[in-house]
């Protein structure tokens, strides 16, 4: 593969073209890094199994094992993906736009990756209006995973170039978006009366 495109994104105003030249290459099938809130992640279309398949390669994990999250641009469409009660729903209005995972019971529509068994899904609203565009002009939630090792946030995960000499010959296309954080969302299971599954930006105390 060719070195990806490097998209400069002014994250206060995200200019459309550039939103839309994005979105293309996910349409098309391509993966691409992204800024969020939290830290930068690298995403695909959800419906892409092929695009699925190379984001679990680039983490070294198996579709099948994989923990699946939705990066989408607000609640409207949830219930599409994950099934949630009132209250829950209320919890996660007030909490979202956030640096929140919400781990939820995954719906029939959630795709199925290789044979992938889980019955749950995490859903991400990030307060980033570069991520929220591009899911909006998608049409539907990209599949996301953090930039990061699993031990440990090192640097080349806030600094777009870096991650770009990185990453440039595994995605399609980097989006630098400005310096990201260096501390991951937190991780909620929504079913089981918000139990925090990792600790992270977010403080979920503070919407109970």
């Amino acid at each position: 593969m060719s070195n990806a495109t490097f998209i400069q994104i002014h994250p206060d105003n995200p200019q459309e073209r550039k939103i839309q030249e994005a979105v293309e290459i996910l349409r098309n099938g391509g993966v691409i890094i992204y800024p969020t809130d939290t830290i930068y992640g690298i995403g695909c279309d959800i419906h892409n199994t092929r695009a699925v398949e190379r984001v679990c390669q680039i983490k070294g994990v198996k579709p099948d094992k994989v923990n699946l999250s939705f990066i989408c641009s607000d609640l409207t469409h949830i219930s599409d993906y994950a099934k949630i009660d009132t209250p829950t729903y209320k919890v996660m209005k007030k909490a979202l736009p956030g640096p929140f995972t919400f781990v939820l019971d995954a719906t029939s529509n959630v795709p199925r990756y290789a044979g992938n068994k889980k019955k749950t899904v995490g859903i991400r609203v990030p307060d980033n209006k570069i991520a929220l565009m591009l899911v909006k002009e998608l049409g539907n939630p990209i599949l996301s995973t953090s930039v990061r090792d699993e031990d440990e946030v090192i640097e080349y995960s806030t600094d777009p170039e870096l991650i770009y000499e990185k990453y440039r010959n595994l995605v399609d296309c980097v989006i630098d978006g400005g310096y990201g954080n260096n501390i991951a969302s937190t991780v909620v299971d929504a079913s089981n009366n918000f139990e925090v599954l990792r600790e992270g930006a977010g403080d979920i105390e503070e919407y109970l």
